[in-house]
């Protein structure tokens, strides 16, 4: 495939999906010097989450991600919350390592939408352009992907390697290109013990890119930002992933934001009934409901109850002790 036709096909994916998820995000005021967190942090543990598959073997079946019965010792599960050009070199090299360590490790791109239907249309369109190996995958939670999941809609490319369930490292993206591809293959090199890595650029010609020249317009361009999560010391997302998979099930259904107000009131009510006294659980609560507060998911009303459930669990949790 020429360039020139590679570039045309994926300008076409891109006009199918710009309503997917394509964010102006230069010049945003939320956009300065510190870090943007994306997805669970080094060290915790990523939970299951239902997406559906968007070309063959896989399309149309709904898969359990992290499931029973979708294990890897090592797994790259990356999520797509928005394309744009200059993401195809970066996601091509990703893809080709993952394919190169195919019999060691998992690479599933993980694809969030509003709008599933005309996703699962275009999607298969993405991949031919891309040419992408990998498991692609339509999250089923919508355009903030898995509620306890934390993902931030400001980065386009959120990365998590996995070792089991396990986060080893988490990189993520508001602007991702070719520049940062060296960090990320060094970084699933290492944390997943694959000796003498191809490099970025060595991956790039066996693909048919121009590696060097991709690499420098993207170090040229003054959007390009990394915001790899464990690269800062000490700081995380507030609150954690509940262990309990009932809540993380609460969680999910609570950010939908098709819910209406009474289905907010019915979540909580039942989210108060399952936990009850039991303290354990509270605490779990509390840590989930505090990351879904802190990104902002769920509708305005969601946030503000879920603001005075959370004030009254930590006092009952305070009266408990």
């Amino acid at each position: 495939m020429s360039p020139d036709t590679f570039l045309s096909g994926f300008k076409a994916a891109i006009f199918f999906l710009h309503g997917m998820m394509f964010f102006a995000l230069w010049g945003h005021p939320a956009l300065g010097e510190d870090t943007l967190f994306s997805g669970p942090q080094k060290g915790e543990t990523a939970t299951p989450f239902q997406a559906v598959g968007v070309r063959e073997p896989l399309q149309g079946k709904v898969v359990e991600v992290l499931g029973k019965g979708d294990s890897a010792k090592y797994r790259a599960l990356i999520f797509v919350h928005g394309l744009e050009r200059s993401m195809a070199p970066l996601m091509r090299v990703v893809d080709a390592f993952g394919n190169r360590y195919k019999e060691d490790m998992q690479t599933d791109w993980v694809f969030l939408s509003d709008d599933l239907i005309s996703s699962r249309q275009r999607l298969p369109m993405v991949a031919r352009s891309l040419q992408i190996k990998g498991r692609m995958l339509l999250s089923e939670d919508g355009l903030e992907g898995p509620g306890n999941y934390g993902l931030n809609k400001q980065c386009l490319l959120t990365l998590l390697a996995l070792e089991g369930n396990l986060v080893v490292a988490n990189h993520a993206w508001v602007q991702p290109g070719i520049a940062d591809a060296d960090d990320v293959l060094t970084s699933l090199a290492t944390h997943f013990g694959f000796p003498d890595p191809p490099s970025a650029e060595s991956l790039s010609q066996s693909l048919g890119m121009n590696g060097r020249n991709e690499r420098s317009r993207a170090m040229r361009s003054p959007r390009a930002k990394d915001a790899s999560a464990d690269k800062k010391d000490g700081k995380s997302l507030p609150g954690a992933v509940p262990e309990d998979a009932s809540l993380v099930a609460f969680m999910r259904a609570f950010i939908q934001p098709s819910n209406s107000n009474a289905r907010v009131d019915e979540i909580l009510e039942e989210v108060n009934g399952y936990i009850g006294k039991d303290t354990g659980l509270m605490a779990q609560a509390i840590g989930g409901w505090t990351r879904l507060l802190h990104v902002r998911y769920g509708t305005a009303y969601a946030q503000e109850q879920g603001a005075l459930e959370l004030k009254g669990w930590k006092k009952a949790l305070e009266e408990e002790k």
